[in-house]
């Protein structure tokens, strides 16, 4: 099978482009490697990949056509899109970067598949959408509250998806990822973070006051999941419960990504400390602007579609983080 994974040499497009390698698959990795972060990191995730023959890389912007033309040259019978700016706090820094890669970005995507019909596209979006839900959330419970432009762009990511899989009959699966961790994560992320300022012996900024609560995947888990996902392409008029999120109008659905075992930040930081070998000095601040209070996914459709996945315990997942950290940092 040829798969194309926008944002290969991103943190979940390399470990998914790494899984369909060992699965034997070609895949076609598409990436701008761009300097949100640290673009050495980027760049020894792509080189990893491209030591696999049936790697072929195109470096290049979701926005260009020619990148998009060239990453669809070859016909990739699946699209896996996790290309996206990242990250709720930078969206106030640099907002355009969001339109311009999540919702542009997003588009040039679609009229792609609409000119060269894969058999399923999957889009990642995010638990963002559900903004402050105070409960676990589901796919159909309403997500017209985005709380960040960064929700705000994956949720007309999804709404366009919704539109051309109703116009031109593509079969698109959205993923809302909760809260993604593990080894070759991103330096934006409080994993990486914390670990650094540890390593340090720097004080570590807890916001929320610690309280805040992230159903946290460790990113095996989730790769496990969209690759069996992937099979399941959403068929009109054939849902699979009646918690489905099955589009009455196309074959389109969103399917939450996750656990469903939310953990409170000062559980998630005393296992770092463990995995670390030594306390932080922690600052307990505020919850800062677009932030949400807890994340957490009811994850009863994606069993329906998939059987039961591993559940990575957030001890070890941390652990296994630590040590690749550790490794990488030298």
């Amino acid at each position: 099978m040829r798969v194309l994974v926008t944002g290969s040499a991103g943190f979940i497009g390399y470990h998914l482009s790494r899984r369909l390698l060992a699965a034997g698959h070609e895949v076609i990795g598409l990436d701008a490697l761009t300097p949100y972060y640290d673009v050495r990191l980027k760049s020894q995730r792509h080189a990893m990949l491209e030591a696999d023959g049936r790697f072929r890389a195109v470096i290049g912007r979701l926005e260009e056509q020619a990148a998009i033309d060239a990453a669809f040259a070859d016909a990739p019978q699946v699209v896996v899109h996790l290309a996206a700016q990242a990250g709720v706090r930078y969206s106030l820094e640099a907002p355009f970067s969001y339109t311009d890669s999540n919702v542009t970005g997003t588009l040039a995507v679609l009229e792609a598949a609409r000119r060269t019909p894969p058999r399923h596209l999957l889009i990642a979006s995010s638990s963002s959408v559900y903004g402050m839900a105070g409960k676990p959330s589901a796919e159909l419970d309403p997500t017209d509250r985005p709380v960040s432009l960064y929700a705000a762009t994956k949720k007309a990511t999804e709404a366009m998806s919704h539109s051309y899989a109703h116009l031109f009959g593509v079969p698109i699966t959205c993923l809302r990822f909760f809260t993604v961790y593990g080894p070759w994560g991103r330096p934006d992320m409080a994993l990486f973070r914390f670990a650094e300022a540890i390593a340090a012996d720097q004080p570590i900024s807890i916001y929320g006051e610690g309280r805040m609560r992230r159903d946290f995947t460790y990113v095996d888990d989730v790769v496990a999941a969209i690759d069996r996902l992937i099979g399941v392409a959403p068929v009109s008029g054939q849902p699979v419960s009646p918690a489905d999120s099955l589009s009455p109008v196309a074959p389109w659905r969103v399917v939450n990504i996750a656990g469903g075992r939310p953990v409170e930040l000062l559980r998630f930081v005393a296992a770092i400390e463990a995995a670390m070998g030594r306390e932080a000095t922690k600052q307990l601040l505020p919850m800062q602007p677009g932030d949400v209070s807890e994340t957490a996914a009811e994850v009863g459709l994606l069993r329906a579609l998939v059987g039961e996945l591993p559940q990575t315990p957030i001890e070890a997942g941390v652990q296994a983080f630590c040590e690749w950290f550790r490794a990488w940092r030298g």
